[in-house]
């Protein structure tokens, strides 16, 4: 009998820790990493697969997704983690809310969340998780259940819905939100919401350090000024009006108004998300400098990192917070050189051309927000990290070691013994053209179309099942939801 059930032989792990990718073996045993050294026999494993001397990157955890906004659930459980196994990524966490979007209902997440586990379930090629937003004040007394029954640790905020669409102006935000019409969506309710998470870490002191908050952070009011004015003026059209529309120093107002609302309710665990510009960037340092004692965690996506108003392909690239101007692009990267940014996600949000682009198509403010990307994060940070002397072992730190850490998934993170057998192999010179037609997503195009990368992403492994091989994702779906309340 074989000692191992699976053996990657001559392969590079790359670890978050160490400065070199190293030569070994990895052995994997009933989903776990059982051994990594060099020379492994053979003989020991029931099947060995040759790496050739490919890196292997920890499964990348990505933090930032959206499945079923803008289709089914479970249509987008199913093609879109088969496109994140192309991006490398073994673990996906995405935002759910109740509402317009995703299953079109309001009420009680004990009613809500069982019906997302349902539509999810035995769909995904990858292994998920959910962080859920208290949208209406009973939800806030909903989070202890969400944490012991169905192991939520995470939640979130969207800043701007109080008083903004999600695509831009909006006459009637209860109805898009479905909240009971006696209530808000506003500073009040964010400062409520973060009390009750508060009051979870401290009735669950053992899973303290992984019950946080994220936050979207844009203002609703300077949105909904700027709007008009573009729109009257008339100058700008495309992606550059919409980022005009959305101003950075939005970015950076919501971010000091959330910081003292959690310094005021002594809620230490902040995530601020998909921060866009220097602004919103500075804004979140200096507010770390003003409350040392909030532990923040800054998050970029990859796609302000990859692309700008200019070079993203056509009206696709439409975001929130939008694609900013290059020398945002280049403020971001510098900052995480510097290691100022926690971790980069996708912000994977499939939105397919029909349901994408109003009448007319090249009317930005017509078309919906968000895109797909799962599938070029861990071969785009790649591609432009080494160009600019980023280290391996960070972009593993960044994807994979720092959001597992954050969200609490303790089995995943690292090419370790013990560890969840989640891994990729890449080949760091593949030189290869983005082509939407490529991608096993449902969405037909990508702002990232015509983008050349030097590193591909040829096998990706969920708990040592073989999902992508050769760049052709196999077999069945192998996804397990992840309750992240393991003490």
């Amino acid at each position: 009998m074989s000692t191992y059930d699976l053996l990657l032989r001559d392969v590079r792990v790359v670890r978050h820790d160490r400065p070199d990718a190293e030569p070994v073996d990895v052995a994997i045993t009933d989903g776990r990493i059982s051994r990594v050294a060099p020379a492994i026999p053979a003989r020991d494993a029931d099947t060995v697969l040759d790496g050739q001397g490919r890196l292997a990157f920890p499964g990348v955890v990505d933090a930032h997704q959206h499945w079923g906004i803008y289709n089914p659930l479970g249509e987008d459980t199913a093609s879109e983690s088969r496109a994140s196994a192309q991006g490398g990524v073994t673990t996906a966490l995405t935002y759910m809310r109740t509402g317009q979007y995703y299953l079109n209902r309001g009420g009680r997440y004990a009613d809500f969340f069982p019906e997302v586990l349902a539509a999810c379930d035995g769909r995904s090629y990858i292994d998920y998780g959910f962080h859920l937003a208290p949208m209406m004040r009973e939800h806030i007394g909903e989070i202890p259940e969400l944490v012991e029954r169905f192991g939520v640790t995470s939640f979130k905020i969207f800043m701007f819905y109080g008083g903004h669409g999600l695509h831009g102006r909006s006459a009637d935000q209860n109805s898009f939100l479905m909240i009971p019409a006696d209530e808000r969506y506003d500073y009040a309710h964010f400062e409520f919401v973060m009390r009750g998470v508060q009051a979870a870490r401290e009735r669950f002191p053992e899973l303290a350090a992984q019950i946080s908050l994220s936050l979207h952070c844009e203002t609703a009011e300077i949105m909904s000024a700027y709007t008009r004015q573009v729109e009257q003026e008339g100058r700008l059209t495309g992606l550059a009006a919409y980022h005009a529309s959305r101003p950075p120093h939005s970015e950076g107002l919501a971010v000091s108004i959330a910081s003292y609302l959690a310094h005021e309710t002594g809620l230490p665990n902040v995530n601020l998300l998909h921060l866009s510009s220097a602004k919103a960037l500075d804004a979140a340092l200096r507010m770390a400098e003003a409350f040392p004692h909030i532990d923040f965690r800054r998050e970029v996506t990859i796609g302000h990192l990859l692309a700008d108003i200019t070079t993203a392909h056509g009206l696709g690239g439409k975001v929130n917070p939008p694609l900013r101007p290059r020398e945002d692009v280049e403020a971001l990267w510098a900052h995480l050189l510097a290691g100022r940014v926690d971790w980069v996600v996708s912000d994977h949000a499939c939105c397919k051309d029909e349901v994408k682009f109003g009448q007319p198509r090249d009317d930005v403010f017509l078309a919906k927000s968000g895109f797909g990307g799962a599938e070029y994060l861990l071969p785009g940070l790649v591609t432009e990290g080494r160009r600019r002397g980023l280290p391996l072992s960070r972009v593993a730190a960044l994807t994979s070691w720092n959001p597992a850490r954050r969200f609490g998934l303790a089995g995943k993170g690292a090419i370790a013994e013990g560890y969840d057998a989640d891994l990729c192999l890449v080949d760091p010179d593949s030189a290869w053209t983005v082509r939407a037609q490529d991608s096993e997503s449902t969405q037909e195009y990508t702002p990232f179309e015509g983008f050349d990368l030097t590193a591909r992403v040829t096998d990706t492994f969920v708990r040592g099942a073989h999902v992508l091989a050769d760049g052709k994702v196999i077999g069945e779906p192998q996804g397990r939801y992840v309750a992240r309340t393991a003490r």
